[in-house]
């Protein structure tokens, strides 16, 4: 009997990394794991099953478990990446340490590219993978470029425009020029990873988009594309990917043996 795990005619499976912050329902005030539904929303429109991936101990051993049934990651937002990850100075604006998060996500990332699996990271996300790959952070904006026009606060998204460059994987998928994009974060990259191809920009040059080159799939911006639900062709262009993998996955597997 073929598993469902090796069928082939499953719909990719799509892992979302979440919050682990204190929240209230009714009575109960606890710690919990959660996540915005336009991430989930936005994976299961564009055609693929999607997973939730609260931060758990024993990170590598349990991130080697989760990957091996994922076809896709995405690294979503959050609060700040610890700036010790990268060898800097606390900043006082600096959001405080969400240490079990950031072993979590990292486990992730470096056991998704050891199997090829494909990557997308959404704010936050992004930097992470420049940090896991050696890059670091301007860790407030504002005193780093003079601007709030990243986060304009109380939970509005800030309109922004960024452009992209020509003969990417990402102008593949959105176009290469102007783009509107949804903006909510007072942190952003400073020095690029070494290996990390910069695919966009705004016009005060912050970079809002990389990529890794070569075959495996490993895009990341800087804005929430999960918020502008008219259009999913990010996400569709990781379901996309995350579709082969499973095909070149399933088709290298031994088949089972029939009951």
């Amino acid at each position: 009997m073929v598993s469902s795990a090796s069928d082939p005619s499953r719909t990719p499976v799509v892992g979302l990394t979440t919050y682990l912050e204190r929240a209230k329902q009714g009575v109960w005030d606890v710690r919990a794991s959660f996540l915005p539904q336009q991430y989930f929303d936005a994976v299961t429109a564009s055609g693929a099953t999607a997973v939730l991936l609260p931060p758990q101990p024993r990170a590598t051993q349990a991130a080697a478990a989760v990957l091996d049934g994922l076809d896709g990651l995405i690294l979503t937002g959050g609060l700040d990446v610890q700036p010790e990850l990268y060898g800097a100075e606390r900043h006082p604006a600096t959001d405080p340490a969400r240490a079990d998060r950031d072993e979590w996500e990292l486990a992730l990332l470096a056991g998704a590219r050891e199997r090829g699996i494909p990557v997308f990271g959404i704010c936050r996300g992004l930097q992470l993978i420049n940090v896991a790959l050696g890059g670091t952070l301007h860790q407030h904006l504002p005193e780093a470029l003079g601007t709030e026009r990243y986060r304009i606060g109380g939970g509005v998204f800030a309109d922004n425009t960024v452009e992209v460059d020509a003969d990417t994987r990402l102008a593949g998928l959105v176009g290469a020029g102007e783009l509107g994009v949804h903006s909510y974060h007072h942190q952003g990259v400073d020095r690029v990873a070494e290996g990390l191809r910069v695919t966009a920009r705004t016009d005060d040059g912050l970079v809002q988009a990389v990529e890794l080159p070569g075959e495996d799939y490993l895009v990341a911006v800087q804005w929430h594309p999960e918020e502008n639900a008219e259009d999913r062709r990010l996400f569709l262009g990781l379901v996309a990917a995350a579709a082969r993998y499973r095909a070149a996955r399933t088709s290298s597997e031994p088949q089972g043996v029939p009951a």
